[in-house]
């Protein structure tokens, strides 16, 4: 394995990419994408498009390099909820994700240059659907955005090397479904009921009895340790964690496991030494966060963590929700 350049969620900002790529030393030539380092190759992480307005040349762009053989990709939430969103059911003819004004607004500028029904979108969608949900080496794991064994080996099982099958991703937007639950858990992230009584307010106001979890953090304790996007961690019982969600947390010593999907702000941090999150906003005012991972590297460092500066006149956000 040669050196492999990590880039996350890019989300329709083909400047942003475009100047990460060039900084990390690639480019383009006649007969293909070439690097310095000839052994040099690019794992991206998923959700390529949606909120920025470039999805086209996002997509060419990331496909070229995978045709050149320098670059793998796997399939971010993004990349699943458009597929369910330009699928129709079989038997009920419905749209698998509704078209629902919250949908319609968060999937805009994708459908303002690739219309429902065109042969450009639906080209688009197959590429989507050869992407896997997962990628595994002897030397890293990359998932878009959450990693626990026991679902990863459950999908390995059930699909070929990650890969829904066109009965498969019907099935995955079915709620009754294990594969619902397993794709939804590796594409957007695991939650948890709060024991018996507790609850938080979030960011809106809202109370809410379930939590979203670190995963990634070998080391939790607590509810108040493993928990994501409370604003006051205090609201959380200070008890521990029952044993079947401390058996779920990433393993200090296993191989290091990038992902994105959390629209991290701020400098860029290790969540763990083998576990790294590189979505730093960059679909919206962020810049595109990159990691550079060795031959054989075990323990990550934030000397390699690249945060590249964002391109004058960079594409705008387009129409979207949180």
């Amino acid at each position: 394995m040669g050196t492999i350049d990590i880039i996350p969620d890019i989300h329709g900002q083909i400047a942003k990419l475009r100047g990460g790529l060039d900084a990390l030393g690639w480019k383009r030539s006649p007969a293909g994408w070439i690097h310095p380092d000839p052994n040099r190759s690019i794992v991206f992480l998923g959700d390529f498009i949606d909120r920025g307005l470039d999805n086209r040349a996002v997509i060419h762009t990331v496909r070229d390099l995978i045709d050149s053989g320098k670059a793998r990709a796997i399939m971010g939430n993004h990349e699943l909820n458009a597929l369910h969103f330009h699928t129709l059911h079989p038997e009920t003819g419905r749209p698998l994700r509704a078209h629902s004004d919250k949908n319609l607004r968060q999937h805009q500028s994708f459908l303002v240059e690739f219309p429902l029904g065109t042969r450009d979108t639906q080209e688009a969608l197959a590429w989507m659907r050869r992407l896997p949900l997962f990628l595994e080496t002897e030397d890293f794991r990359a998932v878009h955005a959450c990693w626990i064994d026991r679902s990863i080996n459950r999908l390995r099982a059930l699909t070929a090397d990650g890969v829904l099958s066109d009965e498969q991703l019907i099935r995955a937007a079915d709620p009754a479904d294990e594969l619902f639950r397993l794709v939804e858990e590796i594409t957007k992230g695991p939650e948890s009921r709060l024991p018996a009584g507790h609850f938080f307010n979030d960011k809106d106001g809202t109370h809410r009895d379930h939590v979203r979890l670190q995963w990634w953090n070998a080391s939790a304790q607590t509810w108040r340790d493993i928990a994501i996007s409370v604003p006051d961690a205090n609201d959380l019982p200070d008890a521990p964690l029952p044993e079947t969600l401390l058996s779920q947390t990433y393993p200090a010593h296993e191989r290091p496991v990038f992902f994105g999907h959390y629209w991290l702000t701020g400098e860029p941090v290790l969540q763990g030494a083998n576990a790294l999150c590189l979505d730093y906003s960059a679909g919206k005012d962020g810049p595109l966060v990159t990691y550079e991972l060795h031959p054989g590297e075990r323990f990550l460092s934030t000397e390699r963590i690249w945060a590249h500066a964002i391109p004058d006149g960079t594409t705008h956000p387009g129409p979207q929700i949180p």
